[in-house]
């Protein structure tokens, strides 16, 4: 996803197509030597990470990441960059070793993926897309504006209690609410006397529960702009859910951020999807949607799963039934690894490319993107 909304002020829509056209050329051009990562958590406070939890779901989950470029580094005061000297003014030498990054005093939940962010929690998972375009500014910094948003709104989903214990009659989660007030804190974050621009995308699924005797799993799936969160029911080989792309036209989603008219509560879109045990939730930027077709991936995941259960992808940390004991890691890194085989050529078919020929214009082959992939399976606590 290459363009900030702040194009929808701009009158001269030639030089726009006319952009989108070279950047489509051009893409094929960029060298593979790039980032992968792959994991099963994503940073987390300690505190956090020992709390308990009583909700009688969790997911067990992976990450697999391809950034096309690295991310760049985050400015202070979100990072800590070595003193110049030990004599300095509150030095900050005994912090430089730590390469974590801070807001408000806490470290910022998730990881960055070029300019991408993903997110793995126990009941929450999320994959934000932030835009490239703004590299280009001074004061630009898609990468932050997306991690941050993800980090807020994880924040604001752990503090509500009836996430992660059993609800009052009644109550239940709102994940919209919590994704503006994490728009909000971005904003404040991001603001004078820091000044750094960007807009994202986000999407988010929450794993809640209905009933007591027996409970249910019921997922929250919150969405704005074009990643993509997919439900999955591998044994079924079905796609259970998918969410619907937000545009303002081609290449050119809805977005939180600098210079936009989009906010969460006017235009995030929140849908209850009720899941079964081991079924997969994927949270994917669309450095995969815009390479993969829907069948395409689901093909991908059930292969991988059975890859898995018949003892390939590694050593396991429990059944491999379904995915479980570290499969989902598998599975998001074989689907990282489909999708970039698409970007990475000029003669391929690719959704992207099908969009982009109904628009009018040429293009040929994969989109060269970000890739970034959450893969978790639903599980029931024991005990």
């Amino acid at each position: 996803m290459q363009q900030p909304v702040l194009r929808l002020y701009q009158s001269n829509v030639v030089k726009v197509l006319a952009r989108r056209c070279i950047r489509a050329t051009c893409q094929r051009c960029v060298s593979s030597s790039t980032i992968e990562q792959t994991g099963t958590k994503t940073s987390v406070p300690d505190e956090s990470a020992r709390s308990p939890r009583k909700s009688p779901f969790y997911f067990e989950s992976g990450y697999a990441l391809f950034a096309k470029r690295p991310s760049r580094p985050f400015p202070p005061p979100f990072s800590s960059p070595p003193s110049g000297s030990f004599s300095d003014d509150l030095s900050t030498h005994n912090r430089s070793r730590d390469r974590r990054s801070y807001v408000n005093g806490e470290m910022i939940r998730g990881m960055t993926n070029g300019d991408d962010a993903v997110l793995v929690g126990e009941n929450f998972i999320g994959a934000n897309d932030g835009v490239g375009a703004w590299a280009t500014r001074e004061k630009g910094h898609a990468a932050l504006w997306s991690r941050l948003i993800l980090h807020f709104w994880a924040l604001e989903a752990e503090r509500d209690a009836s996430v992660s214990s059993f609800p009052e009659p009644g109550s239940e989660p709102n994940p919209v609410e919590y994704l503006q007030r994490a728009y909000e804190q971005t904003v404040s974050a991001t603001s004078s006397p820091n000044e750094w621009q960007g807009t994202t995308t986000a999407c988010g699924a929450l794993l809640h529960h209905k009933g007591l005797d027996p409970a249910s799993p019921v997922l929250y799936v919150t969405n704005l702009g074009d990643s993509q969160i997919l439900v999955l029911r591998p044994r079924d080989q079905e796609v259970v859910y998918k969410t619907t792309e937000q545009w303002h036209w081609f290449d050119c989603p809805r977005q939180l951020g600098t210079n936009s008219p989009d906010t969460p509560r006017d235009n995030a879109v929140m849908e209850k999807v009720e899941l079964e045990e081991d079924d997969v939730v994927l949270a994917m930027s669309d450095g995969v949607v815009d390479n993969l077709w829907e069948h395409e991936v689901l093909k991908h995941v059930v292969d991988s799963i059975r890859s898995w259960e018949s003892g390939e992808g590694g050593e396991s940390s429990s059944d491999r039934k379904g995915g479980g004991g570290g499969g989902m890691q598998f599975v998001a890194s074989e689907l990282v690894k489909a999708a970039k085989v698409i970007a990475e050529d000029p003669f391929a078919e690719s959704p992207f490319m099908e969009r982009a020929v109904e628009e009018g214009l040429p293009m040929e082959g994969g989109k060269m993107d970000d890739i970034s992939v959450v893969a978790a399976v639903c599980k029931r606590r024991k005990g």
